[in-house]
C-alpha cells in the first residue's frame, strides 16, 4: 500500500477510469452525498466483503475525515486475494471539491450532526476482526 492520494489525484484517477473508489461510510450518508461513481462498503461490512476486490488493480477509500479510510485500505491491501494498491483519500470526503452524486433516499447535504447520526464521526473504527 502506497498509503494516500489527494483530491487532484483521485479525480485524474477517475477521469482515466483506473480506479474503483469504495465509500466506508453508512449507507444513510452514502446516499446523502458521495463521489460519483463510487461504491458504498460500510466499514463494518468490509471484512466479509474484501473478496469483491480481487483483480482490482487500484482502490481508494473514502471517509468523512480521511482517517478510517487508510485502515479499509490497510484492510483490503492485507487480504492475500488482493494485488492491486490500495490507498485512502487523504483529505476524506471533506476535501473533495468535485461533483457528488445524491442517492433517491436523502438529497440533503451532509452535516456533522447527520454524519454522527450515522455513526460518520471518523473517530475511527473499532477493530473489524
Amino acid at each position: 500500500m502506497d498509503g494516500e492520494i489527494d483530491a487532484d489525484e483521485l479525480r485524474s484517477k477517475l477521469e482515466d477510469g483506473s480506479v474503483r473508489v469504495i465509500d466506508i461510510r453508512s449507507p444513510g450518508a452514502f446516499e446523502r452525498g458521495h463521489i460519483p461513481g463510487s461504491e458504498n462498503v460500510p466499514f463494518p461490512s468490509l471484512v466479509d466483503e474484501v473478496e469483491r476486490f480481487d483483480g482490482d488493480d487500484e482502490i481508494v477509500t473514502v471517509c468523512p475525515h480521511g482517517k478510517s479510510s487508510v485502515q479499509a485500505a490497510r484492510l483490503i491491501a492485507s487480504y492475500e486475494g488482493f494485488d492491486g494498491d490500495a490507498v485512502s483519500l487523504a483529505p476524506g470526503l471533506d476535501g473533495w471539491d468535485g461533483p457528488l452524486e445524491r442517492g433517491d433516499a436523502g438529497g440533503e447535504t451532509p452535516t456533522s450532526d447527520t454524519a454522527a447520526a450515522d455513526g460518520d464521526t471518523d473517530e475511527g473504527p473499532a477493530a473489524p476482526f
